[in-house]
């Protein structure tokens, strides 16, 4: 069943404002063998996480309307539900010392580096 197989595979949260760079990661993503849900900003991802079982993985942009990777990690951070989920920051700013996060990767992204941070933190079901 189809079902069965989705649960397996881990489950990551790609918040990225840009459509084009958002759905690129999410058909990387699921042709590695994860399971992707994209957002298009911090507010979005926030009302996905209210109604669904938290992910293995976030991987969040900083820069985004609505709401921000900031005052969505700020968010994250206050709800005990959420707050031990790994967080891979996503972004073209050269300057994360503010950010709280669990690895940060620089645009243009590597893929082999970003697939190797996902991997420590999230490892998809072998396929038969």
């Amino acid at each position: 069943m189809r079902g069965d197989d989705e649960r397996e595979q881990p489950k990551i949260l790609v918040v990225e404002d840009d459509e084009d760079a958002r759905d690129a990661m999410v058909a990387l993503l699921q042709l590695k063998g994860y399971r992707a849900v994209p957002a298009s900003n911090g507010r979005e991802a926030l009302d996905y996480l209210d109604q669904a079982p938290p992910p293995d993985l976030i991987i969040l942009d900083l820069w985004m309307p609505v709401m921000d990777g900031w005052q969505f990690r700020s968010e994250q951070m206050k709800n005990p539900r959420l707050a031990d989920i790994p967080v891979i920051v996503v972004s073209a700013l050269g300057d994360h010392a503010e950010v709280d996060a669990n690895e940060i990767i620089i645009k243009p992204v590597d893929v082999d580096r970003l697939l190797a941070t996902i991997g420590h933190y999230c490892r998809p079901e072998p396929t038969p």
